[in-house]
């Protein structure tokens, strides 16, 4: 079932209605947040965020081995609808919208299960390549979906940027249903339900016992920790702390997001390609974490909007 042969382009498809349903709601979230929590708004935005990685960390390799087994278009329907659905609530209860970011985690892995689906999809030497458009395509997602947010939140109010959000959410999951077809043979799955699924791969911390004895893997996923943990952190507060500490408005936000967005478009589809042909994979990992740390020191330091 389907439209067409599997291909990287439906993963892009998903990837782009995901987080743009999510950018549209930029500004309404970070003023739910504030009224929600006006005394405590950094803490429990990082207590929501931490806890919905938390459950992501616990049941990534669960889902990534049962889709292993079973096909991906089941499961990234599955994460899609759950990390979507909170959505609407935001208008409804506040506290039940976030109750439920928060526990969409055991759900919100839907990139773990597009770069699977573009694995299944891709030869090995296009991989990069595909990976990179992927990653520009979520970047593409916030470019104007954070401009259009405010806008329709300042001259229609914030219940009409939930709804357009909606829907977009449930174009997406309409999407997956109708036009991705299915890009792991069956032949290569087991006959029975959970045949082939163990305990060990279910387990993520078996996972970090395998890698702590893989002296060539151990030292990438290091680099790969290091790196994704301030990342991780400057994301899950960065439009607040923007808003909050360095008082940009919701049109000042919109448009940051929206350079910073078209710069990572660049930077995947043309500047990576060209970087790694050119000094190597290991010089254009060093490249990148050198300007990840410039980035991350400015930020720190700055105190003005310029």
């Amino acid at each position: 079932q389907g439209i067409g042969q599997p291909s990287v382009y439906h993963a892009v498809v998903v990837i782009f209605l995901e987080f743009f349903a999510w950018g549209l709601l930029t500004t309404p979230m970070l003023t739910v947040l504030h009224e929600t929590f006006p005394h405590h708004t950094f803490l429990m935005n990082g207590l929501i965020q931490g806890v919905k990685g938390f459950l992501s960390f616990l049941s990534a390799p669960l889902i990534g081995a049962l889709s292993d087994a079973w096909g991906r278009k089941s499961f990234l329907l599955l994460t899609v609808f759950f990390t979507c659905v909170p959505i609407p609530l935001m208008r409804i209860s506040p506290w039940w919208y976030f109750a439920m970011i928060s526990v969409s985690g055991i759900f919100s892995v839907t990139f773990s299960v597009i770069f699977a689906y573009v694995a299944d999809v891709t030869q090995e030497h296009e991989r990069t390549t595909a990976y990179g458009l992927v990653s520009a395509t979520f970047a593409a997602s916030l470019v104007t979906s954070p401009a259009i947010g405010a806008y329709l939140s300042a001259s229609y109010g914030d219940s009409l940027v939930v709804l357009v959000a909606t829907l977009v959410a449930v174009v997406d999951i309409c999407f997956i249903l109708i036009a991705v077809p299915e890009s792991l043979p069956a032949k290569i799955r087991p006959a029975s339900w959970g045949s082939s699924i163990s305990w060990e791969q279910a387990d993520p911390f078996a996972s970090l016992k395998k890698v702590r004895k893989d002296p060539m893997v151990l030292p990438i996923c290091i680099t790969v920790l290091l790196s994704y943990l301030p990342e991780a952190g400057q994301y899950s507060s960065f439009f607040l702390y923007l808003r909050q500490i360095i008082g940009f408005g919701s049109a000042s936000i919109a448009a940051f997001i929206a350079v910073v967005g078209i710069l990572s478009i660049v930077t995947q589809t043309v500047f990576l390609s060209i970087l790694m042909r050119s000094i190597g994979n290991k010089n254009t990992v060093l490249l990148g974490l050198g300007f990840q740390i410039f980035q991350l020191a400015w930020y720190g330091f700055g105190s003005q909007p310029w």
